[in-house]
């Protein structure tokens, strides 16, 4: 873990073969946030079974007796008893040590601060997500779009704390005869809509910080951002893992970690993530963002895409550990949604257990592997990636690479220096229209079956694989 809070300061140590680094990361001096002073205290009413983390309940009884309202309360008035930064503190009395919530909007300045020890539950009544219309929230197919559980579109708002929010994404709902999840799978063969909430949409949301706490089976994508300048997650726990469906129990679908699109100075630190999709996935229109000393689990690896189309640019992704991700690096898009994407450095990453380490690709949507060369689609909207820097990456295991650009006006440019994957083939190196500078790398290029149209140039040697001594620890 890296040991300086002020993230910043990393830009001109040990960054070679990218220019500027000054320009490849958020622009914002980033330090750790504190805990503020409680202003407003509430005392919790309910008392959750079980182990938070690994599907507490609430007595059923317990179901009518929301919290929603005296919370929303304290929100609302906090701008006329509170200073901007203090706290509305959820915390735990006696064995009361639950909330349960529908809805929650966030107003500027409020910090919600949830104790060690509490759990703040999701509502499983599906009419309480209910934006367009009485019944319209979890449908399929989709009557219309669900309210998030927390919804921030103010700035300078921040959730943080010990405690646990919980989106009871694999919970039966109490008005339907389904779950969140159980509808998702239902809708997944077909690819019919369907609607379910996320657990937190920030927008318009500038200064939007979450802090330590831990998010866990959200119904939807855990954390959206958009349209916000400065979003930090320093120390946040994401705990929807991908588990073996049993009677009443499917698995998590399109549960994101943590999705900026169309934002700016982002940084992602210190942080577990363990899911059921793209563990970090960068939308469209996102530009200076650090992702740094991160631990993903399941889930489908550090994404950007699908949607590129306005551009994603200036990413900076720097002690990264991903243990049995599906993916590893993966850029993905296609020429109904692409665009330009530029400027990006992927250095000191362990893997191991993943089954594409590298993967861009200018074909998403066939698979998870992406792993043939022919688009089937009609657009315009063109993928192209230029000026990727992979360095000091290692993979304990054998997995695919894939590295593609679309035609020959669009070339993928590439280069590696010191990356490893044990046991490459050259039958699972896939290439295509790319540009790429290898130095101290052992992939099998002239082996390989697929070169179609790649330039291949080898820089100077480097020394000895990077390290991932004592990397792999188990999920926090």
């Amino acid at each position: 873990m890296m040991s300086m809070r002020s993230l910043n300061l990393m830009c001109g140590i040990t960054l070679f073969a990218v220019g500027s680094c000054i320009h490849a990361q958020d622009s914002r001096t980033v330090t750790e946030p504190k805990i503020p002073q409680t202003c407003i205290k509430l005392q919790a009413k309910l008392a959750a079974t079980g182990d938070a983390l690994a599907g507490a309940s609430l007595a059923e009884s317990d179901e009518r007796s929301p919290d929603t309202q005296r919370i929303q309360q304290a929100i609302v008035s906090f701008a006329s008893r509170c200073k901007q930064g203090a706290a509305i503190e959820l915390a735990s009395v006696g064995k009361a040590n639950a909330f349960l919530t529908g809805p929650l909007e966030l107003r500027e300045g409020v910090t919600l601060l949830i104790d060690k020890g509490v759990t703040l539950f999701a509502s499983r009544r599906s009419s309480d997500y209910d934006i367009t219309g009485p019944g319209t929230c979890g449908t399929m197919p989709s009557k219309g779009r669900c309210k998030p559980i927390l919804t921030v579109h103010a700035k300078n708002v921040t959730i943080m704390g010990d405690g646990v929010i919980d989106g009871r994404g694999g919970a039966k709902l109490l008005d339907r005869d389904y779950s969140w999840w159980a509808l998702a799978v239902k809708a997944e063969p077909g690819n019919v809509p369907y609607s379910d909430p996320r657990l937190i949409d920030a927008a318009e949301a500038d200064g939007f910080t979450l802090y330590r706490l831990t998010l866990h089976d959200s119904p939807n994508f855990h954390v959206g951002v958009s349209r916000t300048n400065g979003f930090t997650a320093w120390g946040v726990h994401l705990k929807t893992p991908v588990r073996e469906p049993g009677p009443g129990d499917p698995r998590p679908r399109n549960t994101d970690g943590i999705d900026p699109g169309t934002s700016s100075n982002v940084t992602i630190a210190h942080s577990w993530i363990d899911n059921g999709d793209d563990n970090v996935a960068i939308k469209t229109g996102v530009t200076h963002i650090s992702v740094l000393d991160n631990h993903f689990y399941s889930g489908h690896g550090m994404s950007i895409g699908s949607e590129t189309y306005s551009g994603d640019s200036y990413l900076l992704v720097d002690g990264l550990t991903e243990d049995h991700t599906t993916s590893g690096i993966r850029i993905k898009s296609n020429i109904t949604r692409g665009g330009l994407v530029h400027d990006l450095t992927y250095r000191n990453i362990c893997m191991r257990d993943v089954q594409v380490p590298i993967a861009i690709s200018p074909y998403y949507n066939n698979g998870t592997t992406d792993q043939f060369f022919d688009p089937g689609f009609k657009g315009e909207k063109i993928p192209e990636y230029r000026n990727i820097t992979i360095e000091n990456v290692t993979d304990l295991s054998p997995g695919d690479i894939l590295i593609a650009g679309y035609d020959q006006a669009h070339r993928t440019q590439l280069n590696l220096k010191n990356v490893h994957i044990h046991g490459l083939t050259p039958d699972r190196l896939h290439l295509k229209y790319a540009d790429i500078n290898a130095a101290g790398t052992d992939f099998p290029f002239a082996q390989a079956k697929d070169q179609a149209e790649v330039k291949l140039t080898s820089g100077s040697a480097s020394g000895a694989a990077y390290s991932c001594a004592g990397k792999f620890v188990p999920m926090r």
